[in-house]
């Protein structure tokens, strides 16, 4: 064997080990979730601490703070379209695509907030969730992985759907759960071909900033003397994680093939 053969074995060894313990990573997450009691959909979750009504719209903040994710949905499926490049254009375009839906299912519920106006919230969720995460794989790992995007669109979908029949959150909470482990874990393993990764970090970032100031819907209500509520705000951060993976497409540069 020579140099360079030996050079290919051993990043292929180490590559395999890498994608093993990712695997292993996301199915040992699945597999805790699924053990556990079914997670069933609170009633309370309809109860937010804004209520306020301004003309003719309901819970006014909660759905108007939905707008920067229909405005950074289409910019970003339009500019992925344009200079995206292949095979991984398709997810990046899927994903924002996602986005854009987000904003409308997310203010149509909110208009009205109930379980079943709450289907039409996650499911594009769903969609974005799971084109990052397709995304993410085939950039960081093999461009054969954007082959997965319409199964794992699918898989997305269905977990809303399932939940929606079963008030199961299990499979849902995994959905949104396997994106981010994906990143981080990606991120540490393998090299990327491309340059602006730091903005993914700056995206995770303020998506767990949302998730907090969600969680803590009227604290965050109270403590800002009743301008926004936590859920507002909780929009507004995750439309910021969503605005950060736009940038990191437009500004970023090949910097050779990760190994």
């Amino acid at each position: 064997m020579n140099m360079a053969d030996k050079t290919n074995f051993n990043q292929d060894k180490n590559n395999r080990w890498k994608i093993t313990f990712l695997i292993m990573l996301l199915f040992s997450s699945l597999i805790l979730l699924l053990n556990l009691e079914p997670i069933m959909q609170s009633s309370k979750y309809h109860l937010f601490a804004d209520s306020r009504h301004y003309t003719f719209i309901p819970n006014f903040f909660d759905v108007v703070t939905n707008l920067p994710f229909l405005l950074i949905g289409i910019y970003g499926f339009w500019y992925c379209r344009q200079s995206t490049p292949k095979p991984t254009a398709n997810a990046w375009i899927v994903m924002f695509l996602g986005i854009a839906l987000v904003s409308l299912g997310s203010a149509y519920y909110h208009w009205q907030p109930s379980y079943d106006t709450l289907f039409w919230d996650r499911l594009p969720m769903t969609v974005a969730f799971m084109a990052l995460f397709v995304a993410i794989l085939s950039e960081y790992i093999s461009e054969k992985l954007a082959s997965a995007l319409l199964p794992a669109v699918i898989l997305g979908m269905a977990s809303v759907i399932y939940w929606y029949f079963s008030n199961d959150l299990r499979l849902y909470f995994w959905i949104q759960l396997a994106p981010l482990l994906s990143i981080s874990a990606v991120m540490l393993l393998f090299k990327s071909r491309y340059s602006h990764q730091w903005l993914l970090l700056a995206a995770l970032t303020f998506y767990f900033l949302a998730k907090i100031t969600e969680f803590y819907d009227e604290q965050v209500f109270l403590w800002t003397y009743e301008i926004l509520s936590g859920h507002s705000i909780k929009h507004l951060l995750a439309s910021a994680s969503c605005y950060c993976i736009l940038v990191m497409l437009k500004h970023r540069k090949a910097i050779g093939i990760s190994c």
